[in-house]
């Protein structure tokens, strides 16, 4: 495995880790909703009386979701042929995101590259500063025998400019509340009717926001940045993205979907989330067991 690979693929697992958090924060049993046609019914009456109102409940939820401060996360995400992977660990948001994701790549040409690099699936660990990816045997055998890769988020800004920026906001930031926000920006969010969600009565919400927009209100960019995102986002073809989630008795969103078209193809994600307020911990690998994404992008061929 040449530098240069190792650069390329250290760049791959960072961004996944950006969409994983995202796909996480921002299936079973088919899409794990009993409902299955509920999805496809109208809104309840789509008048301006359900959207003040269900925006009056997605306050609500927004405020005890974010007061819960940690929860187990299940979540897939799809974009085309370039990758889908799935995800499932234990994330908190109490003071910067932290946790342990085990990140399983499923499809796409993503998924085939960290295959010829021994690791299609990956353990991940979260740190309000920094994240950690570990490796598959054959990157660690041109990787001085350290499986995992360091990502402060500081050098992801640094090294991969505005995206890098976007990837270190995503990972330090994203909650699961911010798709609610995200809604309630956007003001345009019905409620759809009353559904099961893996065999608890859930309220479903939907509602449509511009992509552009999302980037602008759910990150801390700089104005340069997002001018320069923004311009990304045009390119890739990205438009607008609906979101839909699912609250229960206790205001506390238990699923999450979005979905919108690519350039390179459907982006679809989806999560679940149960046992909110679980202790969360994580914690650094060994310091000589890691190598740090930062001197990996600075080697030479």
């Amino acid at each position: 495995m040449k530098t240069r690979h190792l650069r390329r693929l250290a760049l791959s697992v960072a961004a996944a880790a950006a969409l994983t958090s995202v796909a996480a924060c921002g299936s079973s049993d088919g899409d794990g909703t009993k409902d299955d046609k509920a999805a496809d019914r109208p809104a309840d009456n789509g008048s301006e009386g359900n959207s003040a109102s269900a925006l009056t409940a997605l306050r609500t939820v927004d405020e005890s979701t974010e007061a819960a401060d940690s929860a187990k996360v299940e979540s897939t995400f799809s974009m085309g042929e370039v990758l889908s992977m799935e995800t499932r660990g234990e994330l908190s948001w109490a003071d910067g995101t932290t946790g342990a994701m085990n990140i399983t790549y499923t499809g796409g040409q993503m998924a085939q590259q960290m295959e010829q690099a021994g690791s299609s699936s990956i353990d991940a660990r979260y740190l309000p500063d920094e994240y950690y990816a570990k490796m598959g045997e054959p990157f660690a055998r041109q990787a001085g025998g350290k499986h995992w890769i360091r990502y402060g988020y500081e050098d992801l800004e640094e090294l991969a400019g505005s995206s890098g920026a976007y990837m270190k906001d995503q990972l330090q930031n994203s909650t699961p509340n911010q798709s609610v926000k995200l809604l309630l920006a956007s003001g345009d969010v019905r409620r759809v009717g009353e559904e099961e969600v893996r065999g608890e009565k859930t309220t479903h919400y939907r509602g449509k926001v511009e992509v552009a927009e999302l980037a602008e209100r759910g990150s801390n960019l700089d104005k340069d940045q997002l001018a320069d995102l923004k311009k990304q986002l045009r390119d890739s073809g990205i438009t607008t993205e609906t979101i839909d989630i699912w609250v229960d008795d206790k205001d506390l969103m238990v699923k999450k979907t979005e979905a919108g078209d690519t350039a390179k193809g459907r982006l679809t994600t989806t999560a679940f989330y149960s046992d909110y307020g679980i202790h969360v911990t994580a914690e650094a690998p060994p310091a000589d067991d890691t190598v740090d994404f930062k001197e990996l992008m600075k080697q030479q061929q």
